[in-house]
């Protein structure tokens, strides 16, 4: 019965190999736990809250198309001509039923699963993940979009080959998992291999810990062809004798900074009707979070690691490098960022 937690994968800066190993691609959605129990479906997040009401034809489908008593683990994903959409994944979580509906007709969403926790009467979370891959490919043999089965293989030629080739279609790396994995909830016993890179961004802005000392994140910046500073992210996991140095190292940059700033008219159109000064929206996921951020003239430039973009930023937060002052920030553009080349999404659902 829900909630359960799923279980989780620690990172690995290499593809690991082995006699024992089943690779599969890194799928970049909502992770969710489906339940199954005759006509009832939930569908749970990885925060164990429920994600039922934001994806009325997965349920739907789900209900077609599952035995009738089952728990799954997988990914719900939105997939786009471009690849995988998280954009339009993130705007299916919206309090308006009215909205909802319609989303759920212009950008529907699927369900890729990757592992199977019960099945009937039987609880499979303690049997090898081999039999539970197998079991996983029988319940799901007749499925049809937008159901799917996350493919897998043990050879890790073809995985090193899916890491490189599924990367334009949206998908965040390998996992590994041990042919004897047990399921083990909110442990992180698989591995994981992301992408990895480097850019440098102009940083204009910051904001404050949210336990007050000192600075939780870099707002960074890159600019486009026609000269526009685009907010691209952040740079965060600071630890708390770095967060503050980092308040006397932007020190200099806070007087004035709001004067010819590149974002002073969105600063000051969002103070004026929210009372918070923030390239973007609110947070989705935590309507109190404080968004609140401060500028800085835009004159430092910050080295920081990436995994992947989606669309024209980073797609997660970054990891602070080191200050790059043999650059100027107008130099950083987007031409230095490593983009894939797109790769049919069909082909990651149904490899021949």
């Amino acid at each position: 019965m829900p909630p359960v937690k799923p279980m989780l994968a620690k990172l690995s800066r290499e593809l690991p190999t082995g006699d024992s190993l089943v690779y599969e691609p890194k799928w970049d959605g909502f992770r969710c736990i489906v339940f199954k129990d005759g006509s009832e479906i939930e569908l749970g997040s990885r925060n164990e809250k429920p994600l039922t009401r934001y994806f009325p034809e997965l349920v739907i489908a789900l209900g077609e198309q599952l035995p009738d008593r089952v728990v799954l683990d997988g990914e719900i994903v939105i997939a786009s001509s471009h690849g995988l959409d998280f954009d339009a994944l993130q705007q299916r979580i919206h309090p308006a039923a009215s909205r909802i509906k319609l989303l759920a007709e212009q950008t529907p969403a699927s369900f890729v699963a990757f592992d199977l926790l019960a099945l009937g009467d039987d609880d499979l979370r303690g049997r090898p993940f081999s039999d539970r891959r197998a079991a996983l490919e029988a319940a799901l043999a007749d499925a049809v979009s937008p159901v799917h089965l996350t493919p897998a293989t043990t050879d890790p030629t073809v995985a090193s080959d899916w890491f490189d080739r599924f990367e334009g279609a949206g998908l965040d790396g390998v996992v590994a998992k041990s042919v004897d994995l047990q399921y083990q909830e909110d442990k992180r016993v698989m591995l994981k291999v992301k992408h990895d890179r480097t850019a440098d961004c102009a940083v204009a802005g910051f904001r404050w810990h949210k336990d007050g000392e000192g600075i939780g994140s870099l707002l960074l910046g890159l600019y486009d062809d026609a000269g526009h500073l685009n907010h691209v992210g952040v740079a965060t996991s600071f630890s708390a004798a770095r967060r503050r140095e980092l308040v006397e190292e932007v020190a200099p940059l806070r007087d004035n900074a709001l004067d010819g700033h590149p974002w002073r008219d969105w600063a000051t159109a969002v103070m004026a009707e929210q009372g918070q000064r923030l390239p973007g929206a609110g947070n989705r996921w935590n309507a109190n979070k404080d968004m609140s951020w401060e500028p800085l003239r835009v004159e430092q430039v910050a080295e920081v690691g990436y995994d992947n973009l989606q669309g024209n930023r980073f797609r997660h937060a970054t990891k602070f490098v080191r200050w790059r002052p043999d650059r100027e920030p107008a130099s950083c553009t987007y031409d230095q960022l490593d983009r894939p080349v797109p790769e049919e999404l069909a082909s990651v659902f149904r490899p021949s």
